[in-house]
């Protein structure tokens, strides 16, 4: 029988092949991104990574059982404090300010990811909420992974890749994935059907936050 998780990615590969194969990615392997442009990304990962943290504390506190809440619980803490140390890396080196990072705004597409996922953590059912946030674990693990394969040796974003494509962030992944296809097992036509929903939403939503860092992107008024 095949799992939620693989019937969610092959629904969905030709969108992961268009975020593994757009500007910003390909510019990252290579070394070539411009410093402007990954500033940009930088900062407005960051002010993500606190969306995603209280969606998953929402997906903590709904979780079914203690083992869930734990992980949901931990991966909270490790999308604010150990993935805040990665940005805090490239804040010094690019010179931005915690006072310059609290005075810029997200952009529109961080904007509607981060109001997506928390709207989805607090109104859908703990099925549909994992799988809103498991395609940031999962594309971001094929991505780094895939940048890892053939970026430039001198790379000067190689601690972005290495993270990405590291084995602690390998093991969070699965255990996402672990998590999300458990809630699936049970659950009713309707149910995954929102599931599937969720999961594409979220898909285009990684693809909009690289191609809108790519841009430059910012309110048009």
């Amino acid at each position: 029988m095949t799992t939620f998780s693989a019937d969610a990615w092959s629904r969905n590969a030709n969108l992961y092949d268009a975020i593994r194969t757009m500007p910003f990615n390909v510019e990252l392997a290579a070394g070539t991104l411009s410093r402007e442009r990954f500033r940009h990304y930088i900062v407005q990962d960051a002010h993500y990574l606190m969306g995603f943290g209280r969606a998953l504390s929402l997906a903590a506190a709904k979780a079914p059982n203690p083992d869930r809440i734990v992980q949901f619980a931990r991966a909270a803490e490790t999308a604010i404090v150990v993935e805040r140390a990665l940005h805090g890396g490239f804040f010094r080196e690019f010179g931005i300010t915690p006072e310059t990072f609290a005075a810029t705004r997200l952009s529109p597409a961080c904007d509607h990811y981060v109001a997506s996922l928390i709207a989805t953590a607090y109104a859908e059912p703990y099925e549909v909420v994992l799988a809103a946030l498991l395609p940031c674990f999962w594309i971001y693990a094929e991505i780094g992974t895939d940048i890892h394969r053939h970026a430039a040796l001198e790379n000067p974003y190689r601690t972005w890749i290495d993270t990405y494509a590291g084995e602690d962030f390998a093991a969070a992944v699965a255990d996402m994935i672990a998590a999300t296809d458990e809630a699936a097992e049970d659950a009713s036509s309707s149910l995954l059907a929102r599931m599937h929903e969720a999961f594409a939403r979220a898909t285009q939503l990684e693809w909009m936050f690289w191609d809108g860092a790519y841009r430059g992107a910012t309110w048009p008024v």
